[in-house]
């Protein structure tokens, strides 16, 4: 029998060069395997309560279910997915209908929203979900692959039209995402499972890590940084290095045998 991968995890978020408050959120809950960035937004600080209401759910609703599978469940399992899928898609739209209803109610925090990846480790490998353009990276064999894709209208637009890199660089609305949590009442969630491998690093991260530092520059922190408490630290150094444009964060795994 082989022996499970280990995993060992560290993150870091930072407010950048030129936000004056933090609106991203991050969370490392080893207790139930999940690790999540949350990158909120709707000024007034209101992205900042979206961020901390999806991570903090999710939160409550994976202690919840773990002590009680037969939990009632806020909405009906897809038949097509396990368990465990389940669980993490109905742990994020729940926190979008949270996430709305306090929106609908308070009016200063009218069109507040978030996006968010998660990366939830099962006996035999891992669920990674998102909506949004937070990301999530995996290094295998010195090799950087995206496993999400961007909600957004520019790959909207790469999507339908064969845009050239200059036309990708001055695209216009480039911040514009096409789904988020707290948008309407009701979300889609994209998942994806992955058997990991010993050796693996995957990296979840808000657009102010993926926009302003390349992916061969990612790779390039990532393999020469072993610790991941510096790897994390040297990805945010990075990103405010090409300028800090947006608050950065991000949460740094690895596979161990």
């Amino acid at each position: 029998m082989t022996k499970p991968l280990r995993i060992e995890v560290a993150g870091q978020t930072d407010v950048g060069r030129k936000r004056n408050h933090n609106e991203d959120n991050f969370a490392i809950m080893a207790d139930f395997g999940l690790y999540v960035v949350a990158d909120g937004m709707g000024g007034h600080a209101s992205g900042e309560i979206a961020s901390k209401m999806a991570v903090d759910t999710l939160h409550e609703f994976f202690a919840a279910t773990a002590d009680d599978p037969e939990r009632t469940w806020p909405y009906k399992m897809d038949r097509s997915k396990g368990y465990e899928e389940n669980r993490l898609i109905t742990g994020i739209k729940l926190c979008n209908l949270r996430i709305y209803e306090q929106a609908q109610r308070n009016a200063k925090q009218r069109g507040m929203g978030t996006t968010v990846v998660a990366l939830f480790a099962v006996e035999d490998g891992i669920y990674v979900a998102h909506v949004g353009d937070s990301r999530v990276y995996r290094v295998r064999d010195g090799v950087l692959e995206q496993l999400t894709e961007d909600h957004s209208l520019l790959n909207d637009y790469k999507k339908m039209k064969r845009l050239t890199e200059e036309e990708i660089a001055n695209f216009p609305h480039k911040n514009v995402i096409v789904r988020a949590l707290g948008m309407k009442d009701t979300v889609k969630v994209d998942t994806r499972f992955e058997a990991p491998r010993a050796g693996d690093v995957v990296v979840l991260c808000s657009d102010g890590l993926s926009g302003p530092v390349t992916d061969e520059k990612i790779l390039e922190l990532v393999l020469a940084n072993h610790e991941l408490p510096a790897c994390a630290q040297a990805l945010i150094d990075a990103a405010n290095a090409n300028g800090g444009p947006d608050n950065v964060t991000c949460v740094v795994a690895r596979w161990i045998e």
